[in-house]
């Protein structure tokens, strides 16, 4: 009976920012030029980083593979955001839906365990000089890429397979503008507690768990940099952290407030804004955070900027 009632549901309908009537073509405006900054911004960070010898370090290696992660991070949310702001019926198949959430999320979750790798370099960095590149060689900082990807999509497989395997029983409007994990369990007319647990126990290690890692990284660089004797050395080796942070904090402040509260308290509008800022923002600060106080990347996008007019002049 189940599977009859399941499907009954061959596509949903976004509602999005329908409770923004007014606002959908200045809102269509601002977040495409956001998206267009986030694309052109992530793609100058690992193109000069690729280019430049002097970043082929861990910390810039770990920066590169997280903005590329972030440019298929927005693909799968924001080309079809915008479409359906100018749609008057925003719709998403099954099973592009399905997809839209496993990508999504395997992305998220591959972002959030990136951060928590380029906060142990940091660590490394810093309270072990000494053994960083024997630590941080070539092959070990390979690994953990593939172990933060391989880790990412295999949670978000998981909690994909709980969720559209509940029964939706011809209601179809979802409450958000992708398709996400709460607005999908309110959906479905049936509930898995014990896939409920899982989903909550995998969002708990990702963000909490990462988080508490990252942390945990930071107050042990404190405690060595508290140690250095001179100011002009603090200030140095916390620089090399902060921009680090800005992206941490608002990365998982957001995402918690999603993804590690109950269910009863979903709301629309509420949960849109901040999945803007997790799905918009955050990637945009990424590149402007990197860009804008990291003085080995501003070096290098001049003397790539530099090689372009030489190249242009002859």
């Amino acid at each position: 009976m189940e599977r009859e009632n399941q499907s009954v549901v061959t596509e949903f309908i976004l509602i999005g920012f329908s409770g923004f009537p007014g606002l959908q073509i200045p809102l269509f405006v601002v977040f495409t030029i956001m998206y267009f900054t986030i694309l052109t911004g992530n793609i100058i960070i690992v193109t000069t980083i690729n280019h430049d010898s002097s970043l082929h370090t861990p910390m810039y290696f770990f920066l590169a593979i997280l903005s590329s992660s972030e440019i298929f991070y927005t693909l799968i949310i924001i080309p079809n955001m915008l479409t359906n702001l100018l749609r008057v019926k925003a719709t998403i198949s099954f099973v592009g839906c399905a997809t839209q959430m496993c990508m999504f999320l395997g992305f998220g979750c591959t972002n959030c365990i990136l951060l928590t790798v380029m906060g142990y370099d940091r660590y490394v960095s810093i309270c072990k000089p000494l053994h960083y590149q024997v630590l941080m060689n070539q092959g070990f900082c390979t690994k953990l890429v593939v172990f933060s990807a391989t880790t990412g999509f295999l949670f978000s497989t998981i909690e994909t397979i709980f969720v559209f395997t509940l029964p939706f029983c011809g209601l179809n409007k979802i409450n958000h503008f992708f398709c996400d994990i709460a607005p999908l369990l309110e959906l479905a007319c049936a509930r898995n507690y014990i896939g409920e647990a899982v989903i909550f126990l995998i969002c708990f290690l990702v963000v909490c768990c990462s988080f508490f890692l990252i942390l945990l990284s930071y107050i042990l660089i404190l405690n060595t940099i508290l140690k250095i004797p001179t100011t002009d050395g603090k200030r140095k080796a916390f620089s090399t952290c902060a921009s680090h942070l800005i992206v941490v904090i608002v990365h998982f402040g957001c995402i918690s407030i999603i993804y590690l509260r109950p269910k009863s308290r979903y709301t629309l509008n509420g949960d849109t804004l901040i999945s803007v800022t997790y799905t918009l923002v955050t990637p945009l600060l990424n590149p402007v955070v990197y860009s804008l106080r990291n003085k080995d990347v501003q070096v290098a996008l001049k003397k790539s900027l530099g090689r372009s007019t030489c190249t242009k002049k002859i």
